[in-house]
C-alpha cells in the first residue's frame, strides 16, 4: 500500500503555506529550463506516481535512473520513494561497465535516462519495451528490460547507491527511508535552513551527500534548490573544472549553501585569492568526501568563504558529523550529530551506531546497527571528532612510525603546482611521492612546493624524494575511484619499479 513519506508530507505542508514559493528552479540558459513551485511540485510527483500505477501493479520493479541535474530527477526519486520502487542512481561519472555492474547487481528493470544514446548500444538484446515522455520540459527515455531473475534486497529497500571502493566493482549501498530522513532532519536543524536559503546543487544528484544533505534537507525546510546541469555550473566529466563559470553561477542564483569538495574549495580559494570576489550571499558552504587541509580552510576563512568541514558515509546515509557557524574547529569534522553516536576500537578505529545502513545487494547476514567504518580517528577535548586517516592505508616506515599519507597528500595538494599526490614508505626509511603537477607547473616549483609542505611535517612523515607521474590518476586509466580517491595498489603497480630505484640508489 502507497504511503505518502516524510518529504512529499513536507512538500505538502509547504504547498499549503507558501504555495507560490519556488522549490525546485531549473536551468535558465538551457531548453529544458523549468521552475516549480512547492504547489507544482507536489502535483508533478502525484501524476508520476500515477504515471507509475500501472508499472507496480503486478510486479515489484527496482529502477535506475540516469538523469542530469535537473527538476525531473527530483520528480523521479520523489515518485520512487511514494511508490516504493527502490532506486538505482546511475552517476554519469561511472564507466559503462559499472552502469551495467550496477543495474545487474541490484536487479535493476526499468532504467529511467535523459541520454539513452548513451545506454540503448549497452542494453541492446535487453530491451523489452522503450518509451518517452516528458517531465518538468525535459524529455525522459524509459527502458523496460527482459524478465530475469530476481534479486531479493532488505526489507524496507529505498535507495541503493553504488560506491566504488578502492578495488573491485562498486557495492550497492541499500538504504531505507528513514535512514535518509534522519540525515535530512539532522542537516536541516543543525545548517538552520529555512524557506530563505537557496541550495545550489553543485555535486550530482546520483551522490548520495547531495542528494540527501542538499535536496531532502531544503525541501523538508521549504527552501529553493536550483539544479542545473553540470556545463551550465562549470563542470565537465569527472574532473573538468571552470571555477570563474562556478563562481558566477554561485552569485548569479544568490545560493546561500552549497555542498563542495575539496578541489572545489581549493579552486575557489585561488580564485578569489587572484582577485575575485567572493559569493556575497553564501552563508554555509560544507566541503567533504575527503579531507581537507586546516590550511586551506583557514586560509578560505580569511577570504570570508563560510566554508565548514564535515565527515560520513554511505553505509550511515551520508553525513555523521558537521562543523556549523560557532561550533566550528578547523581541523575537526565537527560534532557528531544528534541521530547518531561514535565510539572507537582499541586500534583507533571510528565506530557509528545508529541510522546504519540495511545491508549490501546480495548480504546474506543481518546488517548490524553499528559501522565499523575503516576510519582512525578520535573525540578531543571538547567533543570535536578529529580523522587521522584511513586504517587500511596507513603505513609503517622501517623505524616503526605509522604515517597516514592522506594527511600529507592533502598538505601537497593545496600547492598550485601540485594536481594530485600518492605517498608510498612502507617499510622504508623514509617517503616517496608520486605527484601529477598543475599546467605549467616547473620542477623547482614542486620542490619548493614540497619543501614548504616539510616543514610543518614531523621528519617521519616528510617527502624525501618525489616523482612526476607519467599521467593524471584518472578513472579510465583506474588509478582514481569514482569517487575521486587513489587507488593506491594500482598507483604502486604503475610505478612501483622507479620508486625503488630511487631506494637503491639514494640513502637519505
Amino acid at each position: 500500500m502507497r504511503q505518502k513519506h516524510f518529504i512529499n508530507k513536507a512538500i505538502a505542508y509547504n504547498a499549503r503555506q507558501r504555495p507560490h514559493l519556488v522549490a525546485l528552479q531549473g536551468g535558465e540558459t538551457s531548453n529544458t529550463g523549468s521552475s516549480l513551485t512547492y504547489t507544482e511540485l507536489q502535483a508533478a510527483i502525484q501524476n508520476q506516481v500515477r504515471t507509475w500505477g500501472a508499472l507496480c501493479a503486478n510486479k515489484h520493479p527496482t529502477m535506475a535512473v540516469a538523469v542530469e541535474n535537473h527538476p525531473a530527477w527530483v520528480i523521479l526519486d520523489l515518485a520512487a520513494l511514494e511508490c516504493q520502487i527502490p532506486l538505482v542512481p546511475l552517476p554519469f561519472f561511472f564507466s559503462p561497465t559499472q552502469w551495467l555492474h550496477a543495474m545487474h547487481d541490484a536487479g535493476a528493470s526499468v532504467l529511467v535516462t535523459d541520454h539513452p544514446e548513451l545506454f540503448e548500444p549497452l542494453l541492446a538484446g535487453n530491451i523489452a519495451n522503450s518509451s518517452q515522455f516528458t517531465l518538468a520540459g525535459k524529455m525522459l527515455t524509459q527502458f523496460e528490460f527482459n524478465a530475469k531473475s530476481t534479486v531479493n534486497l532488505p526489507v524496507g529497500t529505498a535507495k541503493i547507491t553504488y560506491t566504488s571502493g578502492t578495488t573491485g566493482n562498486p557495492k550497492g549501498v541499500c538504504l531505507s527511508v528513514n535512514n535518509m530522513l534522519n540525515v535530512a532532519n539532522s542537516i536541516a536543524q543543525a545548517t538552520q535552513l529555512s524557506s530563505k536559503d537557496v541550495h545550489l546543487s553543485v555535486l550530482p544528484l546520483a551522490t548520495l551527500l547531495e542528494n540527501v544533505a542538499g535536496v531532502y534537507a531544503s525541501l523538508l525546510a521549504g527552501a529553493t534548490c536550483v539544479l542545473l546541469p553540470t556545463n551550465e555550473i562549470g563542470l565537465s566529466g569527472a574532473t573538468g573544472l571552470d571555477i570563474k563559470k562556478l563562481l558566477a553561477t554561485l552569485k548569479q542564483t544568490q545560493a546561500s549553501t552549497a555542498i563542495f569538495t575539496p578541489e572545489l574549495l581549493h579552486a575557489l580559494v585561488l580564485c578569489v585569492e587572484a582577485g575575485a570576489s567572493p559569493p556575497s550571499d553564501l552563508r554555509f558552504l560544507a566541503v567533504g568526501g575527503a579531507s581537507v587541509s586546516p590550511a586551506l580552510l583557514k586560509r578560505a576563512q580569511q577570504l570570508s568563504i563560510p566554508v565548514y568541514e564535515g565527515y560520513g558515509l554511505s553505509e550511515c546515509a551520508s553525513v555523521v558529523a558537521l562543523n556549523v557557524p560557532f561550533i566550528n574547529k578547523i581541523g575537526s569534522v565537527g560534532k557528531v550529530l544528534p541521530h547518531v553516536k561514535v565510539d572507537f576500537t582499541d586500534e583507533h578505529e571510528i565506530v557509528v551506531t545508529g541510522n546504519a545502513y540495511l545491508g549490501y545487494v546480495g548480504q546474506q547476514q543481518t546488517q548490524q546497527n553499528s559501522i565499523a567504518t575503516g576510519d582512525i580517528g578520535y573525540l578531543d577535548e571538547d567533543d570535536y571528532l578529529i580523522i587521522s586517516g584511513r586504517k587500511k592505508n596507513i603505513f609503517i616506515t622501517s623505524f616503526g612510525r605509522n604515517v597516514s599519507p592522506e594527511w600529507v597528500e592533502r598538505e601537497l595538494k593545496i600547492s598550485p603546482y601540485i594536481a594530485q599526490v600518492a605517498l608510498f614508505g612502507e617499510a622504508r626509511p623514509w617517503n616517496v611521492a608520486v605527484i601529477v603537477p598543475r599546467a605549467n607547473a616547473t620542477v623547482d616549483q614542486i620542490e619548493h612546493a614540497v619543501q614548504a609542505v616539510n616543514g610543518n611535517l614531523p621528519d617521519y612523515a616528510r617527502v624525501t624524494r618525489w616523482i612526476i607521474a607519467n599521467a593524471p590518476f584518472t578513472l579510465n586509466n583506474q588509478l582514481l575511484t569514482s569517487n575521486g580517491r587513489n587507488r593506491r595498489d594500482m598507483i604502486w603497480q604503475c610505478y612501483q619499479d622507479k620508486i625503488n630505484a630511487l631506494y637503491e640508489g639514494h640513502n637519505a
